[in-house]
């Protein structure tokens, strides 16, 4: 008789855990730490490791252990060398307390004037500074027109964020007169509006900083950079980030930020490694920071780090591949329901191709990068705040009906 699935059936699909650590200092070895953790979290818990599972560390702890830290007086120092130290066109920052404002203090210590360009009506990620329909009922045209601070305040007033409370535009006005710089503040989404006033300038913007550069690059910009470029090396001995500058730095006290970890790969790799060798199983292992998701109420887009995943190990590169168990059983299978219904999809399921591009049945899945997917799973499951959890354990997520 055959005997199509076992006896016991799971009946658990994905499981997503914050696991809790110690509190990560500098040197610590994070390698052992995180293993460790993961490793008691199951004995105490009473679960298993399997392999596949995914074992993903927030960008923060591992920034931590690496001790990259960098000062105020370290951007102003860079900014100042490599953008002149006179008027700057500051473009396109987003608007976050956390994420830009300490920045912002020590570009405009490295400045004489700071001419700061604001994207209307909101920021690349979403921050709103005046609402779509005000927009509209003022007559302006938010592609082409470059509106001074004195026309935003007669149009739009005083417009202080939906969660925040904060007033943005008042908010980084004060903060670049307080770091001894001249400000003016204008609003235009052209980056080359800013060549009115400034020819050094510095792009904020992140993911669409490649566009801007060649831009003002093609417009006769004299200086074009943009915070990807600032703090690549050390600055007197601070940290820095080679790759991504001052994307995806936090602010760690009012004079310091937290840089996104550097290279992290060997970290990834030694974890994994560790976990095999203590446990026999093939984990998986991700570094990462933000998830790529929006909320539909604010309209912000989650990621502001310049990526969701800056490591991870080579199970983890590419794409799911899916079918949609919906589409099987509303078309092809129509006609069947139970056990045929059931043994018919998980058919199905097991004959699939390594390749499922253009394929009716694996439409509505979603075609995203594994990590980008993995990775909003364990910035929801960790949060921002004190869940103490810097470590997710993510299993199940590659079974499928079959398993």
């Amino acid at each position: 008789m055959e005997i199509f699935m076992e006896t016991r059936e799971r009946r658990v699909g994905t499981v997503s855990r914050g696991i809790r650590c110690p509190i990560i200092r500098e040197g610590d070895d994070l390698a052992k730490i995180v293993t460790d953790s993961v490793i008691e979290a199951a004995e105490y818990e009473g679960f298993e490791l399997r392999d596949r599972d995914v074992i993903s560390i927030t960008e923060s702890i591992v920034a931590r252990a690496q001790g990259n830290y960098a000062s105020v007086n370290d951007i102003a120092e860079d900014v100042k060398a490599k953008l002149g130290g006179e008027t700057i066109g500051v473009i396109f920052p987003i608007l976050s307390r956390n994420r830009f404002a300490i920045c912002l203090k020590g570009i405009a210590m490295g400045a004489k004037k700071i001419i700061l360009m604001l994207s209307y009506p909101s920021d690349e990620v979403g921050n709103e500074l005046v609402s779509l329909d005000k927009i509209d009922a003022a007559g302006i045209n938010p592609y082409s027109d470059v509106l001074s601070l004195e026309k935003y305040r007669e149009l739009f007033g005083e417009n202080k964020h939906e969660f925040t409370g904060i007033d943005y535009v008042e908010y980084y006005g004060n903060i670049i007169k307080e770091a001894g710089a001249e400000v003016e503040i204008v609003f235009a989404n052209r980056p080359t509006a800013i060549l009115n006033y400034a020819d050094s300038v510095l792009t904020c913007d992140i993911h669409t900083r490649a566009r801007t550069k060649r831009i003002l690059k093609a417009a006769g910009a004299k200086v074009v950079l943009g915070l990807d470029d600032i703090l690549t090396s050390s600055v007197n001995g601070s940290g820095y980030n080679a790759s991504y500058g001052l994307l995806g730095s936090n602010k760690s006290t009012e004079d310091k930020i937290k840089l996104f970890p550097n290279e992290c790969r060997d970290l990834v790799l030694d974890i994994q490694k560790n976990i095999l060798d203590r446990t026999g199983k093939h984990v998986e292992v991700m570094v990462y920071g933000d998830g790529a998701f929006k909320d539909p109420k604010g309209k912000i887009w989650e990621l502001a780090d310049p990526v969701v995943s800056p490591a991870y190990t080579d199970g983890l590169i590419g794409t799911p591949n899916e079918l949609k168990l919906k589409y099987l059983a509303d078309n092809d299978f129509k006609e069947l329901s139970g056990e045929a219904l059931k043994k018919a999809i998980s058919e199905s399921i097991k004959a699939k191709g390594d390749n499922l591009v253009g394929n009716m049945a694996s439409q509505g899945t979603t075609p995203r990068q594994l990590t980008d997917l993995i990775g909003s799973l364990c910035d929801l499951t960790s949060g921002s705040g004190d869940k103490g959890t810097p470590v997710v354990l993510v299993q199940g997520y590659f079974d499928n009906y079959t398993n």
